[in-house]
């Protein structure tokens, strides 16, 4: 129904005088428990009531009962706290349910810009830039306080594992070899499905150095068409088996499609930790490598694996970031 304006100074008048009632009913009509989230929203209709006069021939404010379309955001808020608040809530369920010592601290979002990753010094080959060669790095370059859990080979496969990792939400990345994942592919499926990238580590791992360029493009690029096959894409990311390679190592990766060889500055296992530099400290964007490992090879499972990553990182003051997101 449309609002009949009357062009009369009486009536201009009595306008005036209802706004200031309604003005006057908003601000005593918001609800103490909504003081907080909705004081954006008060402050608007508030500013709103002190404009100037409108002028007599333009449109009516919207009749008193259309003003609930100021809460809904109010509401959203509260909404999205609540869900922040169980979030955390789960999370610390999570932790005392897998036997951490502290709750994992979350990651920032990823970087709006993702940082330039060049090979660390010392570790190019010969062409590695004018060939545009895949950077071979242990440390990603960020401000963020985070490190990148990456795991490789895919020897064990834990429920527990899977199971725990998705509980406490920690991100990791998998380079995977076909001769350890061929007798079940389900299960590094079920791995993908939870967000987490499936990367190359080769067809058999062996030590590359010592085979002819033909041989090691054999064995990335077979690789990348098993992750094709099963696991629907083919990665951009491998590391070399041993973290050992030459010049042709990263000639064939970068022909079948590697962009990034990601090696690491740290290496955790079941009851220890082995550190790249010498002063055994974390840095900010360090690369974290384990493998999947059960009892019939080390002290432990991989859920013993994981608690001491966790509980030693977050200890540090280190979030676990997703690799990928930085790539």
């Amino acid at each position: 129904m449309g609002v009949v304006v009357q062009n009369d100074k009486k009536s201009a008048k009595s306008a005036k005088s209802a706004k200031s009632a309604r003005c006057a009913y908003r601000k005593s009509g918001v609800r103490s428990g909504l003081a907080v989230l909705a004081g954006l929203a008060v402050a608007a209709l508030a500013s709103g009531c002190s404009q100037p006069e409108r002028r007599t021939d333009a449109p009516a404010p919207p009749a008193q009962g259309q003003q609930r379309l100021q809460a809904p955001p109010a509401r959203a808020l509260d909404s999205y706290a609540t869900r922040l608040r169980a979030s955390a809530e789960a999370r610390t369920a999570a932790a005392k349910r897998w036997g951490l010592e502290q709750v994992p601290l979350t990651p920032p979002p990823p970087p709006a810009v993702k940082p330039r990753i060049t090979a660390r010094a010392g570790f190019e080959v010969n062409h590695q830039d004018d060939w545009n060669l895949p950077p071979v790095f242990t440390t990603v370059p960020t401000k963020d306080k985070v490190v990148f859990l990456t795991i490789d080979d895919g020897a064990d496969k834990d429920p527990a594992f899977l199971r725990m990792m998705s509980d406490l939400k920690i991100p990791y990345t998998a380079f995977l070899s076909d001769y350890l994942i061929k007798d079940d592919y389900g299960y590094f499926r079920r791995m993908q499905a939870n967000g987490v990238t499936l990367n190359n580590h080769t067809l058999h791992h062996p030590y590359l150095p010592g085979l002819s360029y033909d041989e090691q493009r054999r064995e990335i690029c077979g690789m990348q068409d098993i992750m094709r096959k099963q696991f629907g894409k083919r990665p951009t990311v491998m590391r070399f088996p041993y973290g050992n390679y030459n010049q042709d190592s990263l000639v064939a990766a970068k022909s079948c499609g590697i962009k990034y060889a990601p090696i690491w500055n740290e290496e955790v296992y079941v009851d220890h930790w082995e550190f790249r530099e010498d002063d055994r400290r974390m840095r900010r964007g360090d690369i974290v490598l384990t493998h999947f490992r059960g009892r019939d090879e080390w002290n432990g499972t991989m859920v013993d694996d994981m608690r001491r990553f966790l509980d030693y990182v977050t200890a540090k003051g280190f979030a676990v970031a997703r690799l990928e997101d930085y790539l």
